[in-house]
């Protein structure tokens, strides 16, 4: 079994954080950038490395030194539509900063956490969310424009429901919910097929195991 060098950014988030215990427990190096040291001892103790910084401030040449030597980059940091100052900072800049970085540190793998375009269009949506729905997809498309082996992952409706190990997954899926626990195993199976890449996919609850969902899109 190869064992990867993964750097998450929100690895204290929900989704982030429970990336890390999935790759942990598969033998991974995993590091996470954090904020405070309460949030590095609540890293260490899950056997997580950390380091200290505010992905709102951290330049190109700090993350460049934050990325050196790892092997996949994970961005799952996000402000989840609250004030637009921070949208801006953490869903669009701070992606366009982190794929620049990684191109100088040598990081060819970055995989994005992005969202389902049709998330929440049934309800009546604040001008917040909506602009971090743009922001989403402004982030995206400078990734994509960038020579790294992108991956990004669009979650349908995120619940807090025990992960149920299926899923649907592919480049467009209709909007219904996903567990937070189906994401982070859709992302540690992403993180150990390096044949995944510059590929936007949906993933939707489903009928398929999350392992052969994701096989299922491994290119030669």
């Amino acid at each position: 079994m190869t064992h990867l060098r993964t750097l998450i950014l929100g690895a204290t988030g929900a989704v982030g954080g429970l990336l890390a215990g999935v790759l942990v427990q598969r033998g991974d190096d995993v590091t996470g950038l954090v904020r405070g040291p309460e949030q590095q001892r609540s890293l260490a103790d899950r056997g997580i490395r950390s380091i200290l910084g505010d992905l709102s401030t951290l330049t190109v040449d700090d993350l460049v030194g934050v990325f050196a030597g790892q092997d996949v980059i994970v961005y799952s940091a996000g402000s989840n539509g609250g004030a637009r100052d921070v949208t801006t900072a953490i869903d669009d800049e701070g992606v366009r900063r982190a794929s620049e970085a990684a191109r100088i540190a040598g990081v060819r793998r970055f995989i994005l956490v992005s969202v389902m375009p049709e998330s929440w269009r049934e309800r009546d949506l604040e001008d917040d969310v909506e602009y971090y729905f743009a922001t989403k997809k402004r982030a995206e498309v400078a990734l994509t424009r960038t020579d790294l082996d992108w991956v990004i992952l669009r979650p349908s409706l995120l619940t807090d429901e025990p992960g149920r190990g299926r899923i649907s997954l592919g480049p467009a899926q209709l909007h219904h919910s996903i567990t937070r626990q189906d994401v982070a195993a859709t992302l540690g199976e992403i993180v150990h097929q390096p044949g995944i890449r510059r590929r936007i996919l949906e993933v939707d609850t489903g009928r398929t195991p999350i392992a052969e969902a994701v096989l299922a899109h491994v290119s030669e």
